[in-house]
C-alpha cells in the first residue's frame, strides 16, 4: 500500500469507497485547518467532508451526516505499512 491516503474513503461497508485495509492504518483528516475526528466519508480532489452530527443516528443505526465543503486533508496515522 502506498503513504498516501485514497482519495475518497468512507467508513460504511456498504459504501463502494469502503477500503478496510486503509481504515485498519488509521486515518487522519484536517479539514479547513482543524483536525476532525467525526468524518464518516471525505474526498480529497472535490473538498468536501461528511462528517456525523452528534449521536442521532438513522432507523438503520448509522450516524447521520452533514456534508461541508473546504480544503481537506488526509494522512496515515500509521507510517508503517
Amino acid at each position: 500500500m502506498s503513504d498516501t491516503p485514497p482519495d475518497h474513503l468512507c467508513n460504511n461497508p456498504a459504501s463502494p469507497f469502503h477500503d478496510e485495509a486503509a481504515l485498519a492504518r488509521g486515518i487522519g483528516i484536517r479539514f479547513k485547518g482543524v483536525e476532525r475526528t467525526t468524518v464518516e466519508e471525505y474526498c480529497i480532489s472535490e473538498g468536501w467532508v461528511r462528517m456525523a452530527i452528534g449521536k442521532t443516528v438513522d432507523r438503520k443505526g448509522h450516524p447521520l451526516t452533514m456534508k461541508l465543503n473546504g480544503p481537506v486533508e488526509a494522512w496515515f496515522r500509521d507510517t508503517g505499512g
